[in-house]
């Protein structure tokens, strides 16, 4: 490419001419990317959140999950401890997840606690090295609690709540496309 260029330039009769087209398109560029911000400021002040709410509700159908969501708890640990973390991650209370933090800061490879806020499956299960765990997306509907086990760790995963392909997007997923 920089051969190519040097005799490019070097056989091109017209050089100014280039010049000039590439400060053109430099400025169309720039522009352009100053129109963008003041679309994204001007629509982010303008459009309400009861507004995403009224489209949101109002266009249901067009906010269908592609792939499944889930809400809970996912621990990844060696083997130590494991008959207390098989009893604590299967519960949603405040002792039960205090205990699992404080033995997750000792003992734990990966502790994701995500009760409040919906996660795509797949980023579950790509912190999963087992393959073909969930054999179909009605696995975790009727499995809330699952373990599973390689040569080296133990992997906890608590679904609280799931969202299945093809239901209703929750509103936080669907909000930025939304504005």
């Amino acid at each position: 490419d920089a051969l190519l260029f040097d005799k490019a330039e070097d056989n091109v009769r017209d050089s100014e001419r280039v010049k000039e087209l590439v400060e053109n398109y430099r400025k169309a560029l720039v522009m352009h990317a100053y129109q963008e911000e003041l679309v994204k400021q001007r629509l982010s002040e303008e459009i309400t959140s009861a507004e995403i709410e009224k489209y949101y509700e109002e266009n249901k159908s067009l906010f269908a999950l592609e792939k499944p969501l889930v809400k809970g708890l996912f621990i990844k640990v060696q083997s130590s401890g494991l008959a207390d973390v098989r009893r604590w991650y299967k519960k949603n209370t405040q002792d039960a997840i205090e205990k699992l933090e404080k033995y997750s800061l000792r003992n734990a490879v990966t502790y994701d606690y995500f009760y409040d806020q919906w996660r795509p499956l797949e980023e579950i299960e790509a912190m999963i090295p087992v393959k073909n765990w969930a054999a179909g997306s009605n696995y975790l509907k009727q499995n809330r609690n699952v373990e599973l086990k390689d040569t080296a760790f133990h992997y906890f995963l608590h679904v609280e709540d799931y969202l299945g392909k093809g239901e209703q997007r929750p509103l936080d997923f669907a909000q930025e496309e939304i504005k």
